[in-house]
C-alpha cells in the first residue's frame, strides 16, 4: 500500500492531508476542553450543537460551492478554503462565549465544505488503477485516522507542558502547511464541463444520479449507520472521560486515540480484503457488528464502565467504522462519469453529513437528558435499522453492465450509433444525461 506514494503528485496531496488533519486533531481536543471549560456537564450539549452547526454548514454549502467554483482551478480552491481555516482557527483561542465557538465553527466548515469535496473528486484522476485507487482510500483513511489517533497523543503531550488554547495554533500550522504542499504540487483541472448547464441543475446534478444509483442509496443508509455510532463518540467521550470516570485532559487524548487505532487498523486490512471480497458484504456486515458492539456498551455505560473496557470498546468501534465507509470512495468512482465526480462527491459530502446532522444533537442534547447508556442503545437501534435498510436497497448481485434500451431517443442519437443498436443494448451503465433511471427486471 505504501508503494502508491511513489506517485508524485498523490504524495504531496496525501502529505497536505495528513498535515491538515493533524492540525484538526488539535482543534477537536481543544474545543472539547474549551466547551468543558465554559459549560462543564453541559459540555456535551455544547459540542452536540457545535457539531450540529458544523452539519448544516456542511449539507447546505457543500453543493452550493461545488456549483459555484467548477470552472475556478482547483489548486486555487484547495489552496483558498485552507488559508480560509486557519485564519478561523486563529480566532478560536481568544472565545469568552459559547455563541462565540458557534461562529467560528459555522465559518471554519464552510472552507471545509468547499475543500473535502473538491480534494476528493481530485484523487481519482490523479490515480486512473482502481488498484491504485483502493490503496489511496486506505490511506487516506489513515489520514483520517491520524486526527483519532497521533493528535489525541500529540496533544496529550503538549498538555503537559502547555494549556490547550496553544492547541489551535497547531491547527493554524497544519492548515497553512497544507496550502503550502498543494501549491507545490500538479493538481489536474477538472474535466467537467457543467458550467454550460444552468445553475440550478448544476446544483442538483450530484444529487440525482446519487440517489437515483441503488447502491449509492445503500450506501447513504450505512452514511446513517455509522454517523450513528460515531456522533456518540465525538460528543460524549469528553463527558464519560471527565466527568462520570473522574478523568484528565490525557484520559480523554487516550480514549479518542484507541477510537483512532481501531479504524486505522482495520484500514491496512482492506486492501487486500476487498481484492477478495465484494464491497457490499464488507460494508454491511461492518455496519451490522457496528450496532451489535455499540448496543453492548450501552449496557455496559448504564451500569458501570471499566476503563479497560471503554478502550477496547472504542477500539472495536473504529475499527468497523472504517470497515463501513473506507470503500466508499470505489462505489462514488464507479457510479459517475469523470466529470461527474465532482458532482457526486459533493453529494456524498453533503448527504453524509445530513445524517450527522441528526445524529449529533440526538447524542448532546439525549445525553444530557436521558444518560450516556439510554444515548448510545437509541443510537445503536437507528444504526441496526439502517443497516437492514442498506441490505435492502443495495442488490446482492449487481453488474455494472446492464442491458437497456432508450425509447425515448431517436435512432440516430450518438449514443445509440456508439454501440451501434437502436434497440436493448449493454455497457457499464451510470447515471447520466442519455441514462436518467436504473434500469429494472420490469
Amino acid at each position: 500500500m505504501i508503494q502508491i506514494l511513489r506517485h508524485r503528485v498523490f504524495a504531496a496531496l496525501f502529505a497536505a492531508q495528513v498535515v491538515a488533519l493533524l492540525g484538526t486533531g488539535l482543534l477537536t481536543v481543544a474545543l472539547g476542553l474549551l466547551a468543558f471549560d465554559l459549560a462543564g456537564r453541559e459540555a456535551g450539549a455544547v459540542l452536540g450543537t457545535a457539531l450540529t452547526i458544523k452539519m448544516v454548514a456542511y449539507v447546505a454549502l457543500s453543493p452550493v460551492a461545488q456549483a459555484l467554483i467548477q470552472h475556478l482551478p482547483r489548486r486555487l480552491v484547495l489552496i483558498s478554503a485552507d488559508l480560509m481555516r486557519g485564519a478561523v482557527a486563529l480566532c478560536l483561542p481568544f472565545v469568552t462565549e459559547i455563541w462565540q465557538i458557534y461562529a467560528l465553527i459555522f465559518l471554519l466548515q464552510a472552507a471545509s465544505a468547499t475543500f473535502t469535496p473538491a480534494f476528493q473528486a481530485t484523487i481519482p484522476d490523479v490515480l486512473k488503477d482502481e488498484a491504485d485507487y483502493t490503496k489511496a482510500l486506505s490511506l487516506s483513511r489513515l489520514a483520517y485516522d491520524i486526527e483519532n489517533l497521533a493528535s489525541p497523543a500529540l496533544a496529550g503531550m503538549l498538555l503537559t507542558v502547555l494549556s490547550y488554547n496553544w492547541l489551535f495554533l497547531g491547527t493554524v500550522f497544519g492548515f497553512a502547511f497544507s496550502a503550502w504542499l498543494i501549491w507545490r504540487a500538479q493538481v489536474p483541472a477538472a474535466k467537467s464541463d457543467d458550467t454550460k448547464r444552468p445553475f440550478s441543475e448544476r446544483l442538483t446534478r450530484g444529487a440525482r444520479i446519487y440517489l437515483a444509483t441503488p447502491r449509492l442509496r445503500g450506501l447513504l443508509a450505512l452514511n446513517m449507520a455509522a454517523a450513528a455510532i460515531s456522533a456518540f463518540v465525538l460528543v460524549n467521550t469528553v463527558v464519560l472521560v471527565r466527568s462520570v470516570m473522574g478523568g484528565g485532559e490525557r484520559d480523554l487524548a487516550f480514549a479518542l486515540a484507541a477510537y483512532g487505532a481501531g479504524s486505522m487498523a482495520m484500514a491496512l486490512i482492506l486492501p487486500r480484503l476487498l481484492e477478495k471480497v465484494r464491497d457490499r458484504p464488507v460494508m454491511i456486515s461492518s455496519a451490522l457488528s457496528l450496532s451489535i458492539l455499540g448496543a453492548g456498551l450501552g449496557v455496559l455505560l448504564a451500569n458501570e464502565i471499566s476503563w479497560y473496557w471503554l478502550l477496547f470498546g472504542w477500539a472495536g468501534l473504529g475499527a468497523l467504522y472504517s470497515g463501513v465507509l473506507t470503500p466508499s470512495g470505489r462505489l462514488l468512482r464507479r457510479s459517475a462519469h469523470a466529470e461527474d465526480r465532482p458532482a457526486i462527491f459533493a453529494a456524498q459530502f453533503a448527504l453524509s453529513h445530513a445524517c450527522w446532522l441528526i445524529t449529533y444533537p440526538l447524542a448532546g442534547w439525549a445525553g444530557v437528558l436521558l444518560g450516556l447508556g439510554p444515548t448510545m442503545l437509541i443510537l445503536s437501534a437507528i444504526a441496526l435499522v439502517s443497516s437492514f435498510i442498506a441490505l435492502r436497497v443495495w442488490p446482492v448481485s449487481e453488474s455494472e453492465v446492464l442491458v437497456h434500451d432508450h425509447p425515448d431517443l431517436p435512432p440516430d442519437h450518438p449514443h445509440l450509433q456508439a454501440h451501434q443498436q437502436k434497440g436493448r443494448h449493454a455497457h457499464s451503465f451510470v447515471i447520466d444525461d442519455e441514462h436518467r433511471a436504473w434500469p429494472t427486471n420490469g
